[in-house]
């Protein structure tokens, strides 16, 4: 019984001190946000808190996944090949090869903000030319998956689905 009240007594004291130094902690917080005013004296540098930056990870934005090809996105593909890669274009300028990484960021990049439809990483190394460009542009993407396609279309009458399972 005298060990279960030495124990009861060490676990009060350790509460005890435990609210205490929280206390203390709390305490030396609100002093140091006190002390981030803006400290001024005559003749010298002004002090300020540095701001807070912005975290250096940041989430990329969500991919695109409905996509529907506009009807002059040919034109406008032309337009953007035309004026990354400049001079250097062959007669069709389909045929305008993609070898320097740099001009084929720049160009993806202004499709991608233009027609709102990024290149995924897995599809780069298939952007060889600008007619592969093209072919990626043109292919339309939906929103569904093969099981909410399921769910709308019609079924002959002895197949059956559950799709609570």
């Amino acid at each position: 019984m005298a060990v279960l009240l030495r124990r009861v007594g060490a676990a009060y004291e350790l509460q005890r001190w435990g609210v205490c130094s929280r206390a203390l902690w709390d305490g030396f917080r609100k002093k140091a946000a006190e002390d981030t005013r803006i400290v001024k004296v005559p003749g010298h540098l002004e002090l300020t808190p540095s701001p807070s930056s912005e975290p250096a990870l940041m989430q990329p934005p969500p991919r695109s996944r409905k996509y529907i090809p506009p009807e002059d996105l040919e034109h406008r593909l032309e337009i953007q090949v035309k004026e990354v890669l400049g001079s250097t274009l062959p007669s069709d300028w389909r045929e305008a090869m993609l070898t320097d990484s740099h001009l084929k960021f720049r160009l993806l990049t202004q499709l991608a903000a233009e027609l709102g439809h990024t290149v995924p990483n897995s599809s780069l190394q298939h952007m060889r030319s600008a007619g592969d460009v093209l072919k990626f542009y043109n292919t339309p993407v939906k929103d569904t998956t093969k099981f909410d396609e399921l769910s709308c279309a019609e079924l002959p009458s002895n197949l059956k689905i559950h799709w609570g399972y």
